[in-house]
């Protein structure tokens, strides 16, 4: 996710992108300049990054006590769906961390965020190599086989992200691909399985329902169409190779996501992802300092949650090279 392939690319012509180079207003920051800028939000207030990760996670294992442990089915419905949504929040902090962004030199936070990694299906070796490909080939046209394209972006392999994306993209499947490497994949699909087991052993089925099932198939669900629509929108640039560089793939080819507060707040300010892929050293939680601060980044191609622009992100599927912009494959096969 994050790049795109051509309409010629479907259609098998072979024909390569032209280059597309941006025209900026005299005075505008871009490229170093604009990056530099940056730079001063990139510092973590190590307290402030222990309060909301300390807070995330207490209120994270609470929701998911209640969860499994109150009386009343509609009271563990929604702790379950609380805990659902903070394990979105929980996966903004240890994605920071990941990027050393917050608390690198914390032992403690090492171990939360291994135990984290494994209770999401995240485990730190594969999650590090695809995530770090991904801000390399963001904007990029994609390498992958028409079929492949098309099953990677399907609704349904998004929707169903618990399985599709965490389960077997992210763990199983590096752990096939290269065992010895991969163990800590081995891990977390081990751990993951004997939690499952136990809550059934010793709750039942309505214990893993409310616990395990459904949070993570909320929370995973959520979180991967947030990093689907971040890169995939009707007014997102394809980059050519001539013209790539990453401050480019970062305004052009990444979103705002228009979120309210309390969507931001469960999502660590992750709709504020044009400014993530321009620096990704700055905290989830001075991103939106860093937008008020800085005028160049204060007009991004925006998106939402809203069911209308849900369809737009699924429907921006190719990039058309005559029109400059993406097109869906109802569109395309006009044009063919």
């Amino acid at each position: 996710m994050g790049q795109a392939q051509t309409f010629d690319q479907m259609h098998d012509t072979g024909l390569p992108p032209n280059p597309a180079f941006s025209q900026h207003s005299e005075g505008i920051r871009v490229g170093r300049e604009l990056l530099k800028a940056t730079k001063p939000f990139a510092v973590e207030s190590v307290a402030k990054s222990w309060w909301h990760v300390g807070s995330t996670f207490t209120l994270l294992v609470a929701a998911l006590i209640g969860a499994g442990l109150a009386p009343w089915w509609p009271v563990r419905l929604v702790l379950s769906l609380c805990a659902a949504l903070l394990l979105v929040r929980a996966f903004i902090t240890y994605h920071d961390y990941m990027h050393r962004a917050i608390l690198h030199d914390s032992r403690v936070a090492q171990w939360l965020f291994r135990v984290y990694s494994a209770f999401a299906l995240t485990p730190p070796r594969s999650w590090s190599k695809s995530h770090n490909y991904h801000h390399g080939h963001v904007g990029k046209i994609s390498a992958a086989s028409v079929l492949q394209y098309r099953i990677q972006r399907h609704p349904l392999v998004v929707l169903f992200g618990y399985i599709t994306i965490f389960g077997y993209s992210i763990c199983l499947e590096p752990l096939l691909r290269n065992p010895a490497r991969h163990w800590d994949s081995a891990l977390a699909l081990l751990v993951h399985g004997a939690l499952i087991t136990l809550l059934w052993v010793f709750g039942g089925f309505d214990m893993v329902f409310f616990v395990m099932l459904l949070p993570m198939a909320i929370a995973s669900a959520l979180g991967s169409y947030l990093f689907f629509a971040q890169h995939s929108f009707k007014r997102m640039h394809i980059i050519s190779p001539e013209a790539w560089t990453f401050y480019r793939a970062a305004l052009e080819s990444s979103s705002y996501m228009r979120l309210n507060k309390i969507m931001q707040w469960f999502t660590g300010n992750i709709g504020y992802h044009h400014i993530h892929h321009l620096n990704v050293r700055i905290p989830f939680y001075r991103l939106p300092e860093a937008m008020v601060a800085i005028p160049e980044l204060q007009s991004p191609v925006t998106t939402t949650l809203m069911p209308r622009d849900i369809i737009s992100c699924f429907k921006s599927s190719l990039w058309d090279e005559d029109q400059q912009r993406m097109v869906s494959y109802r569109e395309a096969s006009k044009q063919a």
